[in-house]
């Protein structure tokens, strides 16, 4: 069906626009009032996707130049045949006609995403929470485009009322939130550029990626306020009470750490927002200590890289017998740990036989051990 209306002036041009919303429109240059070069400025405001085709008397560079400004598909010079006309209009039908399916594949690609990228970012954050292994985070991460390689994890609790540090009927407002996720996950992102989880209890994981392995005092205080102004915002749209607990930044590896400490925050304040460095001490190490090396020794047991975690840890001991090699009994109790944590690790990695016998030899080794 082709639908086809005319005015006269640039006004009533104007108007009909407006009202009408065609799809391909033949313009003058010269009309009553304002001109057809004004008239295009005028409509390009309200409608991008017209198709104009300028036909005029006037054979002037700044007209043509001024109708390629503004998209002008065609610009015929009077006198026209027939012929032409066809021709502009069978160029304009086919631009309409792609500009048409090009929005269907887009609507068609963006209701894809809409439906498959929560099931990504439910995966990730599964990955996270379940501590799955590094290399199924980080494929999650690429999937996501996702190129941070720090974060921090929020944690959204819900419930009917706060008493205290608890949420109360946290069975029926965990019902509630589930009906209003889609909600919740609109409002979560209008505040921040993250990860959300489902519903899991009366709880929902928010992953936070960031650039800096740490976070200025100043900028950490702007994100409890907007935090702040979340939770306001979801209290007024929803009818449930809502309080965050925040971590504090991790390499992605470790988030779930920020998520305990996300969780900690919560169980230690009575705020609906509650920062983990605000409302417990964090654990330090003193600055010689290297800390990344042991965390190294640790990863590559997780992985069952023997060879490099060998080699981290002839570095540990190295610093050991370089800044203590007079405490003999500290060197000794601290093997005595780096040992036990490595087997525990190791035992529930699988591919082990746990035996309750099987430290006898541990003591007389370490104390066989010279003081050199």
């Amino acid at each position: 069906e082709c639908v086809i209306e005319s005015a006269k002036t640039g006004r009533s041009i104007i108007e009909l626009a407006e009202r009408f919303r065609p799809d391909i429109a033949f313009m003058d240059i010269q009309m009553p009032g304002i001109n057809g070069i004004d008239a295009m400025k005028e409509i390009r405001t309200f409608s991008r996707k017209m198709v104009f085709i300028v036909v005029s008397a006037y054979d002037k560079f700044d007209y043509a130049k001024e109708a390629i400004n503004l998209g002008v598909m065609e610009y015929l010079t009077k006198p026209i045949n027939k012929e032409r006309v066809i021709q502009a209009l069978r160029r304009a039908m086919k631009k309409i006609d792609e500009d048409r399916e090009k929005r269907s594949n887009d609507l068609m690609i963006k209701e894809k995403l809409e439906t498959v990228i929560p099931m990504l970012e439910n995966g990730l954050v599964y990955s996270i929470l379940f501590q799955e292994e590094p290399e199924e985070i980080e494929n999650y991460c690429t999937l996501l485009e996702i190129e941070q390689k720090y974060g921090y994890m929020m944690v959204i609790a819900c419930g009917e009322e706060q008493n205290g540090k608890q949420m109360t009927n946290a069975v029926g407002a965990s019902v509630k939130a589930q009906n209003y996720y889609p909600t919740i996950r609109g409002i979560a992102s209008e505040f921040f550029q993250g990860v959300m989880g489902s519903v899991m209890a009366n709880k929902i994981a928010f992953f936070i990626p960031y650039e800096e392995e740490k976070m200025e005092y100043n900028e950490r205080i702007e994100r409890i306020e907007k935090t702040r102004e979340m939770v306001r915002k979801l209290r007024k749209q929803i009818d449930i009470r809502f309080r965050v607990g925040i971590g504090s930044i991790k390499p992605l590896q470790e988030q779930y750490a920020s998520y305990s400490e996300a969780n900690k925050a919560l169980s230690n304040a009575t705020t609906s927002v509650a920062h983990v460095e605000d409302v417990v001490p964090s654990s330090t190490f003193s600055d010689d200590y290297p800390i990344e090396i042991e965390r190294q020794v640790f990863d590559y047991v997780e992985c069952g890289n023997m060879n490099e975690m060998l080699d981290m840890a002839k570095r540990f001991f190295d610093w050991m017998e370089k800044h203590h090699s007079d405490n003999l009994m500290d060197i000794r109790l601290k093997v005595v740990e780096l040992v036990m944590r490595a087997e525990t690790m190791a035992f529930y990695h699988g591919g082990m036989t746990y035996s309750f016998m099987s430290r006898s030899d541990y003591l007389p080794s370490l104390l066989a051990m010279e003081d050199t």
